[in-house]
């Protein structure tokens, strides 16, 4: 399910127009929880007319290229090192990790019970150039209008 949130919200964001690639990535970094998954959802894709590629990057730095950054749980000690590096970056950056919107992330994956929902910090996104949709905004649990 969270495999394909991650392709969702790429349909749901808009970027700003000075991102330029051939390829919409959405990137995995750390521990990877989507194994197949994340390659079997964005399979023939496209998103704004690019297609969708899945990337596992090892570094933060490799980061500023994706549209969708997914920080893995074995990041949790790095979090703020990997949000200090993509301050400048339009990426969104979502995790499951604990406090994640309240630490500088933009989308927080939140389980309740057998299904998994997110909150969004709109002021980080809004600060990286992102603008996220009504339609997105609407189906968040929580949406937070601050920075921290």
């Amino acid at each position: 399910m969270k495999a394909t949130y991650l392709y969702k919200f790429g349909r749901f964001v808009e970027w700003p127009a000075k991102v330029e690639s051939d390829s919409f990535s959405i990137c995995v970094l750390g521990q990877d929880p989507f194994g197949p998954a994340l390659n079997a959802t964005i399979a023939n894709e496209t998103i704004a007319g690019k297609n969708v590629v899945a990337k596992r990057i090892p570094a933060p730095q490799d980061a500023v290229n994706c549209r969708v950054l997914f920080i893995g749980s074995s990041e949790n000690t790095r979090l703020k090192q990997i949000l200090s590096t993509l301050r400048d970056a339009s990426v969104l950056t979502v995790s499951d990790l604990p406090e994640f919107t309240q630490r500088g992330g933009m989308v927080q994956f939140i389980s309740e019970g057998d299904r998994v929902r997110f909150e969004v910090n709109l002021a980080t996104a809004e600060r990286a150039g992102l603008t996220m949709s009504s339609e997105l905004l609407k189906v968040a649990i929580n949406v937070r209008r601050n920075a921290r």
